[in-house]
């Protein structure tokens, strides 16, 4: 006579996984009891056994399921389900399938400060190009311009105030912050008061667009329910090229793309729309990559090979209407007190790659006044 079963309890778990495509997945688990009805799921959903890509095996106590030829499609939560007349148990775990990489990043941070220390403008009207970050409360803005200070100065400190995961904007006036590293290097950003969703709260719009134009001086003191007029001390009349912005730098948390309220999106494509028709360079930086998958957690290096990041920006790009190719994921010092090195690469990359072209933008403009 066979043993006594009793109620189902795993002796050991699914393990997490993480591989390369075309590689094998497996996962496999201990029981307490033989003779149990084993169910697998992907993602809350019956897992459906596909010839020649599923195994699924059940040896006494022991079970498994091996996936063959992994492939992006195959990423998720796994769940195995067990039962008998005496209960139920289940445990989970996490499959990761790093894509090849679709795009390269330079993982030496000496080389990039170096070669971007060394620019120069190639404009004699214009001595410094000049960035606006702009996007929701929370999503980063000022957290960027302490990185990329904390990048080329070696040490970080919060010389931007940041709202964090606040519901209310920290930064209420335009902020002008340069960059030093062995003498002033001619790259500027502006931070702004942080877009919220009442129509009433948060920068205005048109505030946004004044700012691209270069209407708006340093210290303004934004106003969420009038915005800046002509005749108001702070409001440029005849803004040259070395006021006006020459890249707009859209600020989101990746963690966040797919739960951007209407409000946000359409006051985010205003902005957007206006910077086109002025034929200013568009660029996202995606914060908070870390949070967005579990794949680069703990190593930035998997930026490029990660499903879930190159979705989000997919996601971003169709939302937003800038192309994938100036999306740019990155890494915010928030909680940390020391310097990383990939997460100053993951930063320097970005700028070394929008940098030409918000040049070109002013060189462009420069032979259209001539």
């Amino acid at each position: 006579m066979g043993s006594a079963q009793s109620k189902p309890e795993f002796i050991t778990v699914l393990g997490d996984k993480q591989v390369g495509i075309g590689k094998e997945i497996s996962l496999s688990c201990e029981t307490n009891t033989e003779g149990l009805k084993v169910t697998w799921e992907k993602d809350g959903e019956k897992l459906i056994c596909v010839q020649d890509k599923h195994i699924m095996k059940q040896d006494g106590t022991k079970c498994s399921l091996k996936i063959l030829n992994a492939d992006e499609r195959d990423e998720g939560n796994y769940t195995i389900k067990l039962k008998n007349k005496l209960g139920t148990d289940s445990c989970s775990a996490m499959v990761l399938v790093e894509l090849k990489e679709w795009r390269t990043v330079q993982w030496k941070q000496n080389a990039m400060v170096d070669s971007l220390k060394e620019f120069k403008m190639d404009n004699d009207q214009v001595r410094e190009l000049n960035f606006l970050l702009f996007g929701p409360v929370g999503a980063g803005k000022s957290s960027v311009i302490n990185t990329i200070k904390a990048v080329f100065e070696g040490r970080y400190c919060v010389i931007c105030p940041v709202a964090a995961q606040s519901t209310k904007s920290n930064t209420k006036t335009y902020e002008k912050y340069s960059i030093r590293r062995e003498g002033v290097i001619p790259l500027v950003f502006y931070d702004t008061m942080g877009v919220e969703k009442q129509e009433s709260a948060g920068v205005r719009t048109d505030d946004i667009i004044n700012a691209l134009k270069g209407h708006i001086t340093e210290d303004y003191a934004f106003n969420p329910i009038l915005q800046i007029l002509e005749g108001n001390p702070q409001y440029r009349m005849n803004p040259s090229l070395c006021d006006r912005i020459h890249c707009l730098v859209n600020v989101v948390r990746a963690d966040k793309i797919a739960l951007m309220d209407e409000e946000y999106i359409n006051k985010m494509k205003k902005v957007r729309e206006a910077a086109r028709t002025m034929g200013i360079l568009q660029v996202v930086f995606m914060t908070d990559v870390d949070l967005a998958c579990p794949l680069i957690k703990d190593s930035l290096r998997y930026i490029y090979r990660s499903r879930k990041i190159k979705e989000n920006m997919q996601k971003c790009s169709n939302l937003l209407g800038v192309p994938v190719n100036c999306i740019f994921p990155v890494k915010n010092y928030h909680e940390e007190t020391d310097l990383n090195e990939d997460t100053n690469c993951l930063m320097l990359d970005a700028l070394k790659r929008i940098i030409p072209s918000a040049q070109e933008y002013v060189v462009k403009c420069s032979t259209n006044t001539t």
